[in-house]
């Protein structure tokens, strides 16, 4: 189930109410719907400033998050398009560095819903449609787009060679089986070349394809991809990589002198090892593209002010919080549970836990296993999700985050609301912590 969002201006409800009745019809795949959409409102992606287009299954809404950061820095106006939206539909729309405002926001949904009202676009495609028209109209210098799910039939893939600066693809691992795996002649059979080989599907000819270190796909599963699409490919161990050292991350390439070429670089600010592989694919992004000027004083100044909320986020002392040590974490599948794992190591904590009830339960919890010190499971507001006995005989229910957080012992043992970003939305906005 997609959270549509709620907006206190009437106008733009009115046109959230209408997204809420869309349906993608079963069974559809492709992207003439969008091309289809987008020709209506007169083709706005191909008139785009550069656009650096970034898929994954984990990480990728990070390193949007790094990309935006060492392009403002730069100076540059930054267009950016992310998903889902934490709080406010709005976050799903950022245009020159500020979130799209009411009324523009409640104009262009109405225009993309009446221009595609016999098409029977989905959700997804009408808000893209959105994003894109914005893009289009706002003075901006460069884009930023992150990828919804998969890759290859994703209504962002409507983007072009022409309009991309690079692509990126960010951590792999199974997720969406439903749709990324579903049966389709001339696909890869095995799980992971076929999740490769759909999220790799946004190579375009003559565009720079850089890529993450991807330690569990089989051997040229990306690299088919790219060769296909005759996309020159950029790996992370073969053309570029970035390691922490210390307190300082190390990135090297040979893109600039023609040997290899190191930057020292502080630390990002983003809390979790993850971040130091995230944030170097989009140094190494910025630096295998020729249509945007990006200075290493640049990338070192957005490392240090790179915000993306509910990724391992410390909440602030607020009205949900108190003043405890609370973090706050959206993912909700393996790869996700093994990064919290990761950093949380045998650290003990209360870990307060809902999950839709499409995924696993056991993707966090195993993970955590020996730090968890009290489990309690709360409902996903607006969602169906597990019920407390899908997660063990030790877990125990709260029927909302102020009651789970209340009843939690006063030890000083840190909290983990984690499961869900729906969940994570609803944080954010109890602790009175907003997007902005």
């Amino acid at each position: 189930m997609l959270d549509f969002g709620r907006s206190d201006d009437p106008r733009v409800q009115s046109q959230l109410d209408r997204l809420a009745g869309l349906s993608v019809p079963q069974g559809r795949l492709g992207l003439d719907t969008i091309r289809a959409l987008m020709d209506r409102l007169g083709n706005p992606h191909r008139t785009l400033p550069p656009v650096f287009h970034v898929a994954g299954t984990n990480g990728k809404g990070s390193v949007c998050a790094f990309l935006r950061a060492m392009l403002e820095a730069e100076g540059r106006r930054v267009h950016v398009t992310t998903s889902p939206h934490l709080v406010r539909y709005n976050e799903r729309i950022r245009l020159a560095g500020e979130l799209i405002g009411d009324a523009m926001l409640a104009d262009l949904l109405e225009e993309v819903l009446d221009a595609g009202e016999d098409l029977g676009p989905s959700f997804f495609e009408a808000t893209i449609a959105a994003a894109f028209t914005a893009f289009a109209r706002v003075p901006g210098d460069v884009c930023v787009v992150e990828v919804g799910m998969g890759g290859r039939f994703d209504a962002t893939n409507v983007l072009e060679p022409e309009a991309l600066a690079a692509c990126g693809i960010a951590a792999l691992g199974l997720d969406h089986e439903r749709f990324l795996l579903a049966p389709e002649e001339g696909t890869p059979s095995e799980p992971m070349a076929r999740i490769a080989f759909e999220k790799a599907g946004i190579a375009k000819r003559g565009v720079p394809l850089v890529t993450l270190r991807h330690e569990a796909l089989p051997a040229g599963a990306v690299a088919a991809q790219a060769s296909r699409f005759e996309a020159p490919l950029f790996a992370q161990g073969d053309a570029w990589d970035a390691l922490c050292v210390g307190d300082v991350l190390a990135y090297s390439d040979e893109t600039k002198t023609g040997g290899m070429d190191v930057l020292h670089l502080p630390l990002p600010s983003l809390a979790g090892a993850h971040q130091f592989d995230n944030a170097g694919l989009a140094i190494a992004m910025l630096r295998h593209q020729r249509r945007v000027t990006v200075s290493d004083a640049a990338i070192a100044l957005g490392l240090h002010t790179v915000t993306w909320p509910a990724r391992l986020q410390r909440l602030s002392p607020g009205p949900l919080t108190g003043g405890r040590e609370t973090w706050l974490d959206g993912g909700h599948n393996p790869s996700a549970g093994a990064i919290l794992g990761a950093h949380f190591g045998e650290r003990r904590l209360h870990l307060v836990l809902g999950m839709l009830a499409n995924k696993n339960p056991c993707a966090l919890v195993e993970p955590l296993a020996e730090s968890i010190a009290s489990l309690t499971v709360v409902p996903v507001p607006g969602h169906e999700a597990h019920p407390a006995q899908a997660f063990g005989k030790e877990a125990v229910c709260a029927p909302d985050l102020p009651a789970a957080l209340t009843a939690l012992p006063d030890d000083g043992l840190p909290i983990l609301i984690a499961g869900s970003l729906y969940l994570a939305g609803e944080a954010l906005r109890l602790n009175d912590e907003l997007p902005r």
